[in-house]
């Protein structure tokens, strides 16, 4: 088994996969600046909520995120054509970084996909063919690579998939009362509504959606199911991207299926006219790389999306282990939070009004997301203590799951701005409840 990852096969789809990914990255980040998705998250927010233990990592002052997302979209198209692959690459890999963790109030899984590819594209063999680097130096020109570049693209969206599955076995997917508000909130929905709104295709969609993560990988192995289940793919990716816009995942996660299919047969209809020229030895024998960070990697990947099912608490109430774990497109959660202030010298007490501090997402993120919440709490306490005040924060949050009944969500009687934040297991200042809706004590 072990010898099969360093088989040489033909480097076709990875060849491709570089050029339409970095393509993406591109119209990615261009399309952040064009969309306004910049401006509304990086330009207009007076500060973001970074991820917890970055809140250092703050957008540039002015316009100096549309500078930052530009040169973003530079080095995509430098990715695709191959231009100083590695250079480029690293620098797309750190800048998507960085826009990753400064901001979480408008979170997409995809994201968090993008960083992960990044990552895994700064050590596979892409510029050896069809790039400026091939043909500026000839000495790595190859139509080669180790198979086992193209099964860990394919472990990768298998992990992605699998996880997606499983998340959605609750009774809020199941019941198809999360599809229903999800095609209400659709822009589409007014066209479609006579189809969209019947209870009967929402199921459908959502066991349909369950099975498809569940079986899709699988399918594409198989070369008898490859072509249906590309098919599928199609049909499946194209619909969310239409009803859900849920920007460049649907795309992305297409593109993954070119290295499900025999490489010399990618090679023959992408590039018929691709000379054999063997890898470099070196390339094709490299275990270090397998051995010591692929193989760590994907230990972890395996690890982040069950780590909630060690947390005390149902992850989708609590939101604890939610975020890197595949949990995508499974509740719409709303909230109605009051911040409450009281000086710990006088004991005059007042209601903080951040809506006046915060976009509107900003306001969504603080009212329903626990570590937005926290975050929150302690911005409220550090803006006090500049003017001199020591205060107290104190936090009554209703959060409502999927249009169900509001449920108290945070200990109206715990100071959150001296609470600390657990990152690996629950925290006690976020309420939890039995299956009867009793609050447990």
């Amino acid at each position: 088994m072990m010898k099969k990852l360093f088989l040489p096969i033909d480097n076709a789809p990875l060849i491709l996969f570089r050029i339409f990914f970095g393509v993406l990255l591109s119209c990615e980040a261009f399309g952040a600046i064009l969309s306004g998705w910049v401006k509304n998250n990086f330009i207009l927010p007076k500060f973001t909520f970074s991820y917890i233990g970055f809140e250092w990592l703050q957008p540039l002052p002015g316009n100096g995120m549309y500078f930052y997302f530009a040169i973003m979209g530079l080095f995509g198209v430098l990715v695709a054509l191959g231009y100083r692959y590695r250079l480029s690459m690293f620098i797309y890999t750190m800048l998507w970084m960085g826009a990753y963790l400064m901001q979480k109030s408008s979170y997409n899984n995809h994201y968090y996909l993008v960083l992960l590819i990044c990552l895994i594209m700064n050590f596979l063999p892409a510029n050896v063919w069809l790039s400026l680097d091939a043909k500026r130096n000839l000495t790595i020109k190859s139509s080669q690579m180790p198979q086992w570049c193209a099964w860990i693209m394919i472990f990768q969206i298998a992990i992605v998939y699998f996880f997606a599955a499983l998340s959605k076995l609750y009774v809020g997917w199941l019941d198809g009362s999360f599809i229903n508000l999800a095609f209400h909130h659709s822009p589409y929905f007014k066209y479609a509504s006579a189809v969209l709104g019947e209870q009967w295709f929402q199921l459908f969609i959502a066991y349909g959606g369950f099975g498809f993560d569940l079986l899709i990988v699988p399918l594409l192995l198989w070369k008898k199911s490859r072509t249906p289940a590309l098919i599928s793919c199609l049909i499946f990716h194209l619909f969310n991207a239409v009803f859900f816009q849920i920007g460049i995942f649907p795309f992305l996660a297409l593109s993954f299926v070119i290295f499900f299919y025999p490489s010399e047969s990618i090679r023959k209809v992408f590039f018929p006219k691709k000379a054999c020229i063997p890898a470099n030895a070196a390339i094709v024998a490299n275990t270090t790389m397998v051995y010591y960070f692929f193989i760590p990697y994907f230990l972890l990947q395996l690890a982040l999306p069950i780590r909630h099912y060690f947390v005390k608490g149902d992850v989708t109430w609590t939101e604890e282990g939610h975020r890197l774990s595949w949990r995508m497109m499974l509740r719409m959660r709303t909230g109605h939070t009051e911040y409450r202030v009281i000086d710990k010298h006088s004991g005059q007490a007042e209601i903080y009004d951040y809506r006046k501090k915060l976009t509107t997402k900003q306001c969504y993120f603080v009212q329903s997301k626990p570590d937005g919440i926290w975050q929150m709490a302690h911005f409220i306490k550090h803006e006090y203590a500049l003017n001199g005040k020591d205060v107290s924060v104190f936090v009554d949050c209703m959060v409502a799951i999927n249009g169900e009944n509001y449920k108290r969500f945070i200990d109206p009687e715990i100071d959150i701005s001296e609470a600390k934040w657990d990152y690996f297991s629950h925290n006690d200042w976020i309420l939890l409840y039995d299956a009867d809706g009793n609050l447990i004590q």
